[in-house]
């Protein structure tokens, strides 16, 4: 059984790239109320009045573009945090544990600005997901494989 420690270079891999990813989480929560404030546009009456000339509207371009992002980061990032943990489990070689680690966060920050800050065409996004989808995949089949005994 491997054993855990923060002293393992594969922890602290894992923990480095989970707060990358946290922050960047962060910075899109930001980044929406920021498109907001710039273009005007608010969900709520009560911050209509922050800006002059605000206005209620749910169907901003770019306030959605930035919101689907985050959505996405949302619904992508914590499945990372749980199969990360848990690969971590398994005792991967540090070297190659850290480059799925980084390639991931990599991934991430790469599909948000090709999503939200700087929109590409076609297929930027798309690879910019796939690839930290996939190893998600590679960790997670990693793990049953390694704890297939337990069954």
């Amino acid at each position: 059984m491997a054993s855990i420690s923060l002293d393992s270079p594969v922890v602290q891999s894992y923990i480095l790239y989970s707060a990358i990813l946290a922050l960047k989480m962060l910075a899109l929560a930001t980044l929406t109320g920021l498109t907001r404030m710039s273009k005007g546009v608010f969900s709520n009456p009560e911050d209509v009045a922050l800006k002059s000339k605000g206005k209620i509207k749910f169907d901003d371009p770019d306030v959605e573009r930035v919101r689907r992002a985050h959505l996405n980061d949302l619904e992508n990032i914590p499945a990372f945090w749980v199969l990360g943990a848990l690969y971590a489990s398994t005792a991967p070689a540090a070297a190659w544990a850290t480059l799925l680690f980084r390639a991931y966060a990599a991934g991430r920050v790469l599909h948000t600005l090709v999503y939200a800050v700087k929109p590409l065409p076609q297929p930027a996004r798309a690879l910019a997901y796939f690839v930290p989808y996939v190893i998600m995949w590679y960790m997670g089949i990693q793990v049953v494989l390694h704890y297939f005994s337990a069954l």
